[in-house]
């Protein structure tokens, strides 16, 4: 699991509950994934197609620093498929794990396209290469 981004939860990322807002979260982490799928597939031309079962584990108030972690798993003719875990710095619980998140490329029509990739590149060249 790569962890690259940290999150200060700050107020206006608060639920009523006084803790992090689940779709704030959401927000970040479908942000961050779809940064890793465009570096590893090396086209901005990729778009969320589907995430799985979402486990809120734990919950980070104001103040708690959180993690995101992504790992990609599986390449397909089109599609990468990414786990995502979130951890809380400061207490080192996990706050959520999700299984699956696929990403498709997209051509300019916006249909499946095969994108080439078989491995894991920890690098940020393939963003180049065109």
């Amino acid at each position: 699991m790569n962890f690259y981004t940290r999150k200060l939860i700050k107020p206006e990322d608060l639920n009523p509950n006084n803790t992090l807002f689940g779709g704030t979260l959401l927000k970040w982490i479908d942000e961050e994934a779809a940064v890793y799928a465009i570096i590893q597939l090396g086209t901005i031309r990729c778009v969320t197609k589907y995430m799985s079962e979402i486990n809120f584990v734990s919950s980070p108030r104001q103040g708690d620093i959180i993690e995101l972690g992504i790992k990609a798993t599986h390449f397909g003719t089109t599609s990468l498929t990414l786990a995502c875990q979130v951890r809380n710095k400061i207490n080192l619980k996990v706050v959520l794990t999700i299984e699956k998140i696929v990403f498709v490329t997209i051509d300019e029509n916006g249909k499946p396209t095969p994108h080439g990739r078989k491995e894991i590149t920890y690098t940020d060249e393939r963003l180049r290469e065109q």
